[in-house]
């Protein structure tokens, strides 16, 4: 049996799928990367190649998620019979291993225990327009150094057992918490400020098609323009979070196992996804590792 796959959709956003091929295509290999090809898209196809490349439709529909999560649960369960475990995410995340463990995403999962969901710590990585001039051309960790907890993107994203993941991919229905020190989920939406606009006024372009409103779709609201907001003011309020000293999340992931509950009666589990207003700045031994 095989390590790992790992399983994602995308449609026109080449800039994440670079980066979401490097980093599990070069470490899993291609032969192991399962992309959802949203709209017979020609660039995500040239991109992908190598990959095991799936063509859907891209008809808009407003409840495009509710339909994503279904066919990425469906590949999920099929796959995990194939593979030891499945990483199963949006392109703009990628799990990350903290380089002093010593190991790859790959050589710990080759000897994680199966029968489990593990759910890496979320960081967002944010450009700090302020200070961080140097525009992205590979790696995105070197320009880009600075993050942000988010709670909201700590996903049960590596599975390994008979477990359905909720609209979004935020919660499981697996009834224990495993998240090891080591693991980290980088979201990559607010990475670079160009990249960010290109990418929302695409989603936008999508939700205007389908039509309707945030209360009336299956659609995550960022989707929506009028969720959007400014973008600079967005960007420059990065500046204002405040700023951590060290590394150190034990406390943020023991909050985490303290809260873990039954999502009401929906068989998926939770725990408490506060809010928060600090930042970190990567430590140096973190450049490179996507």
């Amino acid at each position: 049996m095989q390590t790992a796959a790992a399983v994602t959709m995308v449609r026109d956003d080449a800039f994440f799928l670079k980066a979401w091929l490097r980093h599990y295509g070069d470490m899993l290999g291609r032969h192991n990367c399962y992309v959802v090809n949203h709209g017979y898209g020609e660039d995500v196809a040239e991109l992908a190649k190598g990959c095991n490349i799936i063509g859907i439709p891209g008809d808009p529909h407003k409840s495009f998620d509710v339909k994503r999560w279904g066919l990425l649960n469906g590949l999920l369960q099929g796959l995990r019979k194939y593979y030891r475990h499945v990483i199963v995410g949006d392109v703009d995340e990628l799990v990350v291993v903290d380089p002093d463990a010593g190991k790859t995403l790959l050589e710990f999962l080759e000897t994680a225990p199966t029968k489990r969901v593990f759910t890496p710590l979320g960081l967002e990585v944010i450009h700090r327009i302020d200070i961080e001039e140097a525009p992205i051309t590979d790696r995105i960790i070197g320009p880009r150094m600075h993050v942000r907890p988010a709670p909201h993107y700590s996903k049960p994203c590596i599975v390994s057992t008979a477990s359905k993941l909720a609209r979004g991919g935020h919660f499981a229905q697996h009834p224990k918490l495993h998240t090891p020190d080591e693991l980290y989920l980088f979201h990559l939406k607010f990475c670079d400020f160009a990249q960010y606009a290109d990418a929302m006024n695409r989603r936008n372009a999508v939700t205007e098609e389908i039509g309707g409103g945030i209360k009336d779709t299956a659609i995550g609201r960022h989707w929506f323009s009028e969720a959007r907001g400014e973008d600079r003011a967005t960007f420059e309020a990065f500046a204002d979070l405040d700023m951590q000293d060290g590394f150190d999340f034990s406390m943020m992931r023991r909050k985490m196992q303290r809260s873990f509950k039954p999502r009401g009666e929906t068989g998926y589990y939770e725990f408490n996804r506060p809010s928060l207003n600090t930042q970190y700045r990567l430590p140096d031994r973190f450049r490179g590792v996507i």
